[in-house]
């Protein structure tokens, strides 16, 4: 307004009012020009401590807006910067090592524990894949198949000696967060307790046999024996059974942890293994009258150890014969589908409680102790079946509803199927 007066008084005295207006509207123009190259040229060479050229008028308001909205962005970049310092300094000091991938499985970030722990090198190996650093097929398998419920376990890539749990979680966009702690402790301890057990297993196993081999001698010949030790003796030689098959068990469960994989990791006729086993249990109800039916789909066969997986499945089938009361139904499937392959073994026995199906597989754990006892169980046999799973890549599904039975669901995934057309 000030400029449009200014042309018009020009105007009023020269009697050129559109020549006096342009002039004056001409050098308003040139003069926020001048102002406009003034705030460029500050705005490209100027410190973070510069402060801006003098203005007048609305420009000087231009520049001190700016510089203020400078200041307040470099302290929000100070506090954020000392944040990122402090969470640098804090995972630095974890004995863990902790890195950061993109979703391509690409190295963004570690701190110095995955340099001690994995061997990676900084500046050169970032950007570089997660795979290309950490070679084992177990490794790649697991960083592909996206399933990070439960942690892998593996040797150091640059140390042997040093055994290492891996644990990814994926957040954002995909990015994977992984973190890489040693348990060389704990699996030093827990070879020690693999040690101990098999030794010991071995070491019992001759004074047994010799134990139940002058026991059966003895039965033979009952009748150079005082009536009196008669039952004794027999009670003898059926615990002394059970203790050759709680041995039995130990030794094999001894002989699946040794090793990762089977050795014999053939494609495996299951469903004539599993009418072979159907057979056997069947002969195990005996009066009972289960009624076990079978249902298998012969082109479906599963790469692995004939024997390992015989030994899981008929732990499942012969449970559900002895849990099954009188009359009760039994139904073995197996079949195989997009997901890979599913064996099914459903009775209708007395179910077990929802609060015991986490722990079933453990060692020795007992839903009911008298009730093992007389079935003569040894606590091992769904120990035995985790194992062998876990050797051929497989899981174990349960489920159960008291008094009205109970499924076990084996899942393999597809590289472990042969499936003929």
């Amino acid at each position: 307004m000030l400029v449009l007066a200014a042309g018009l008084l020009l105007g009023l005295i020269s009697g050129q009012w559109g020549w006096a207006i342009a002039a004056a509207l001409a050098g308003y123009l040139g003069w926020s020009t001048w102002q406009l190259l003034r705030l460029y040229q500050w705005l490209k060479t100027h410190q973070s401590d510069e402060a801006p050229p003098d203005g007048y008028g609305l420009w000087g308001e231009v520049f001190d807006s700016i510089y203020h909205l400078q200041r307040r962005n470099q302290k929000a970049r100070g506090r954020l910067q000392a944040v990122i310092d402090r969470m640098q300094e804090s995972t630095a000091a974890l004995r863990d090592g902790m890195i950061l991938l993109d979703r391509d499985g690409n190295l963004e970030w570690w701190n110095q524990s995955a340099e001690r722990l994995l061997g990676l090198k900084s500046p050169q190996d970032g950007g570089q894949p997660v795979s290309n650093l950490v070679r084992h097929p177990r490794f790649k398998e697991y960083f592909a198949q996206e399933d990070y419920r439960e942690p892998l376990e593996l040797t150091s890539p640059i140390n042997d000696n040093l055994r290492l749990q891996f644990h990814i979680t994926i957040y954002g966009a995909g990015e994977h967060l992984m973190l890489v702690r040693d348990v060389t402790r704990v699996h030093q301890l827990e070879q020690m307790r693999k040690d101990f057990v098999a030794n010991v297993s071995h070491e019992l196993r001759t004074p047994l046999t010799v134990i139940a081999g002058y026991l059966e001698t003895l039965l033979d010949n009952v009748e150079d024996v005082n009536p009196r030790w008669t039952r004794a003796l027999q009670q003898m030689q059926q615990q002394a059974g059970r203790m050759q098959s709680l041995l039995n068990d130990l030794l094999l469960l001894a002989k699946l942890e040794a090793t990762d994989y089977p050795a014999d990791n053939k494609p495996v006729a299951i469903d004539l293994m599993l009418l072979s086993i159907r057979n056997d249990a069947q002969a195990l109800s005996g009066g009972r009258n289960h009624r076990i039916s079978l249902e298998a789909d012969a082109r479906v066969k599963l790469k692995g150890s004939e024997a390992e997986l015989r030994s899981a499945f008929s732990n499942l089938v012969f449970n559900a014969v002895k849990y099954t009361p009188d009359e009760g139904e039994i139904r073995i499937r197996w079949w195989g589908d997009e997901q890979g392959a599913h064996l099914a073994v459903q009775d209708s026995g007395i179910g077990i409680d929802p609060k015991h199906l986490p722990r079933l597989t453990e060692r020795f754990y007992r839903v009911d102790s008298s009730r093992n006892a007389s079935t003569g169980g040894t606590g091992l046999g769904l120990a035995i079946v985790k194992h062998v799973l876990l050797r051929h890549r497989g899981s174990l599904d349960i489920s159960s509803v008291p008094g009205k039975g109970s499924s076990f669901t084996c899942h393999f995934p597809t590289q472990q199927v042969e499936q003929r057309t």
